[in-house]
């Protein structure tokens, strides 16, 4: 980049760097909404709950269907970045 390119295109430095911190904060969000360890710490606790008396069947195998789907979700998403 030139002088005169930097000088011309200054005013739109603050646009940028709010576009990157943009870009780094989804790229973060995005990061932790597809890990999978929260889900398979979650049907972890489900089945310990289901074990202990506290949620019935019912409850325990619709949970786990929204979770199974979740980790689905997951895995098709890290299957399409690669």
């Amino acid at each position: 980049m030139g002088l005169l390119t930097q000088l011309l295109t200054l005013p739109l430095a603050p646009v940028r760097g709010v576009v990157w911190v943009a870009e780094r904060v989804t790229e973060k969000a995005e990061e932790e909404y597809y890990d999978p360890a929260p889900i398979w710490r979650e049907l972890a606790a489900l089945e310990g709950r289901l074990v202990r008396g506290e949620i019935d069947q019912e409850t325990f195998d619709q949970r786990e269907d929204e979770l199974i789907d979740r980790l689905e979700e997951i895995t098709a998403y890290r299957q399409g970045m690669s």
